[in-house]
């Protein structure tokens, strides 16, 4: 049950019935919006209805609004129609709608608010992605979690989601980290390899690798022809570091359906020469030249005639170039073809969780979208803010292991996977984060996580109380559907009720958005309704969830608190968060 898709439906219908004829066309509602109002004691829903339909119908905002209004009022479940300002409605409701909100959620459990919005369309979220050149440092944590809980959140929304990773195996950085690997194998053997040379990777991470390859060859290695020890080594390292990144997701509780190589798309008859061949059959790819650019030279600018992508067509700044002057292709080449691999595979929308250093890279990608498509497809990038971490207000030091960074592991190994996911999703994903160590392990209300979770667990600690002095009451869903909501008469338990009315609407709003960080918000406001209302019982016995003097009125409260307990496990399993029975 979605109270304001309900009420935006009930609006639709008295602007039909009210026989106005739009200026010109058939009258446009997409603009109109019911949502709680700003103020609560201006009721329990507001809508701009006549604020952006005024011009369509030539009236002005306020008549407009008077005469919605008188039609709202004759509705059974409207108790009371205001119009405010130039022309703004706000409705109070009956009782019975919340009544039947409390219902909805009982009976549905953690599935309520989960939405047909998606219509199954098909999704492709592509985040991490990282060069698999190291551990995952702590920026690629924020874009996991991002990312993970989108994938989670669109498909609670009705989507068919595939979360994607895709392998960055074909560059040089390859060549770079084979070479570093080689150095490991050498240590391994026993020989005094000194400081790594500049270029190189660092990292106590690759040791391993010189390990296995002991194990596995001994010194014999060594022997093997430069060339083919090199393309071995290439393969063989980035597979142990791919092992070492999704074990390090796995901390996190991040996986992927897929993990596409990117290596796979070169070579002969592969598919960047394939797509390529095709875009050129659509005049998208032509051999011409591009100006100098205005400022500092990108590395991609050639003063040659060149392949290039006609990108400016469609939005982008300058056409990209498609190959190098060594014949090889641009990454810009291999962004290319793996769009349209993903169109090919029947994807709608391909979404792009990208660092805020690859800010730069959205225009072209969306007008990789939409010449490939023809617009029949839509990219979507979000690009992520840096992390700063601290400890009790000091910068944290960075990792031995990595060589230069505070990776991922260190991070949840110190304070665990749920405070890391929440808190990485308590901001939006573009504005700039400080993660401080001690504060996300603190048990107070300033500490989000905590505050949410305590939450769940307060629910769940009232319902066993329940059933534990009230001679073994059965405290599930089932049975409590069958209470009297109507008993729920104060305002704090209406204030609750009508904050878990907006559930369903938190959902659609984030999907379409894309905004995850929103379902954490939510998740504070109703957690923190829950929390007030409980004190509020320690100093008025009467407010109290169970009264064994009251019956039908506990029932009544604990339907109350069994709703918000599934509501927010809904809301954390969208975040990859756990919802604790209990905390001590």
């Amino acid at each position: 049950m979605n109270i304001f898709a309900d009420f935006a439906e009930r609006i639709s219908a008295v602007v039909a019935a009210l026989g106005l004829e739009p200026e010109a066309g058939a009258l446009d509602l997409s603009r109109v919006t019911v949502e709680p109002p700003r103020d609560a004691a201006h009721g329990d829903l507001a809508t701009n209805a006549a604020m952006v339909l005024s011009k369509q119908l030539k009236m002005k905002p306020r008549d407009l609004a008077e005469k919605i209004a008188e039609g709202l009022r004759s509705d059974s479940d409207v108790a009371a129609v205001d119009v405010a300002g130039p022309g703004f409605i706000n409705i109070r409701v009956n009782p019975g709608v919340w009544s039947r909100v409390l219902g909805a959620v009982v009976a549905a459990g953690q599935d309520f608010g989960r939405s047909a919005r998606g219509q199954n369309t098909k999704v492709n979220v592509e985040y991490v992605s990282a060069n698999p050149t190291g551990p995952m440092h702590v920026g690629h944590t924020r874009g996991a979690v991002v990312g993970d809980a989108l994938a989670n959140l669109l498909s609670f929304a009705g989507y068919d989601v595939t979360r994607e990773y895709l392998i960055n195996d074909a560059g040089s950085q390859i060549d770079v980290l084979a070479q570093s690997a080689y150095l490991r194998y050498l240590e391994a053997l026993g020989e005094d390899i000194g400081e790594i040379p500049e270029g190189l990777y660092p990292g106590e991470y690759l040791i391993p690798v010189g390990q296995s390859l002991k194990e596995e060859f001994g010194a014999s290695f060594k022997d093997k022809p430069e060339a083919e020890r090199h393309a071995f080594l290439k393969d063989f390292t980035v597979s142990k570091m791919m092992e070492m990144i999704k074990a390090d997701l796995d901390l996190l509780n991040v996986h992927h359906d897929v993990f596409y190589s990117e290596k796979s798309m070169h070579g002969e008859g592969k598919a960047i020469d394939l797509t390529l061949d095709s875009l050129r059959a659509r005049d998208l790819v032509y051999q011409g030249t591009l100006p100098p650019p205005k400022g500092e030279l990108p590395d991609d600018w050639e003063d040659r005639e060149q392949t290039l992508f006609r990108s400016s067509n469609y939005g982008d700044d300058i056409d990209r170039p498609l190959v190098k002057s060594d014949g090889s292709y641009t990454y810009f080449a291999a962004d290319v073809a793996y769009f349209k691999d993903k169109l090919d595979r029947g994807f709608k929308e391909m979404i792009f969780i990208l660092g805020a250093d690859h800010a730069g890279y959205v225009k072209r990608l969306e007008a990789v979208g939409r010449a490939v498509s023809g617009g029949s497809a839509e990219v979507i990038c979000r690009l992520c803010q840096l992390v700063k971490l601290f400890r009790a207000g000091e910068p944290v030091k960075m990792s031995k292991r990595s060589g230069n960074f505070v990776t991922l592991r260190d991070v949840v190994e110190e304070v665990g996977r749920d405070p890391v996911r929440f808190m990485m999703l308590y901001r939006k994903n573009d504005a700039h984060l400080d993660f401080d160590f001690q504060k996300v392990t603190e048990q107070s209300k300033d500490n989000p996580v905590f505050y949410v979770q305590y939450g769940h667990a307060r629910c769940k600690s009232v319902l066993r109380q329940a059933a534990e002095e009230l001679g073994g009451i059965s405290v599930s869903g089932e049975s409590l559907s069958a209470a009297d909501f109507a008993l729920l008469e104060d305002e704090g338990e209406q204030n609750i009720i009508a904050k878990l009315a907006q559930w369903p609407r938190i959902v659609d709003g984030a999907a379409e958005a894309h905004e995850p960080h929103r379902v954490a918000f939510y998740l504070y406001e109703l957690a923190s309704a829950l929390h007030g209302h409980w004190s509020k019982g320690k100093e008025k016995p009467q407010l109290r969830f169970i009264n064994d003097k009251k019956p039908e009125l506990t029932l009544a409260r604990l339907a109350l608190v069994y709703a918000v307990s599934q509501v927010i496990a809904s809301g954390l399993n969208v975040l990859g968060v756990d919802a604790p029975e209990e905390m001590r």
